[in-house]
């Protein structure tokens, strides 16, 4: 009986070894990581709301993508501009969570938003 019960704790390390090694090498949990998200500002969020949003984000990474003569710009409208600001901020630091927060006005997204000529990354 002694023998069964010690083969229990080595049972459960190999178990847990092969679930990890599925998640590491391709398994489920690497799927849902590689899935494309972007994080957009929230319709309803307020203008005071926005432009910090996007004073903050573009004091943190290069938002020149959404000044005039860029492939950005339009549509020249405050929600599109902090979206893509906010956007940018998000993809450069790893597309977690909580670099999609922004005092909860933004949201995170799985369809792409890229329109036109203006590409989302």
């Amino acid at each position: 009986m002694a023998r069964g019960a010690s083969a229990f704790p080595s049972l459960s390390l190999i178990s847990a070894a092969l679930i990890l090694l599925t998640f590491t090498s391709g398994g489920t949990l690497r799927s849902v990581q590689a899935q494309k998200t972007w994080c957009v500002a929230k319709p309803s969020s307020e203008e005071a709301t926005l432009v910090a949003n996007i004073n903050y984000a573009c004091s943190q990474v290069d938002c020149s993508i959404s000044y005039q003569g860029f492939p950005c710009f339009y549509p020249d409208t405050l929600i599109s501009h902090a979206s893509i600001a906010m956007n940018l901020y998000y993809q450069a630091n790893g597309r977690h969570y909580w670099n999609c927060d922004f005092k909860n006005s933004a949201l995170i997204v799985t369809t792409n938003p890229s329109f036109g000529i203006c590409v989302y990354t």
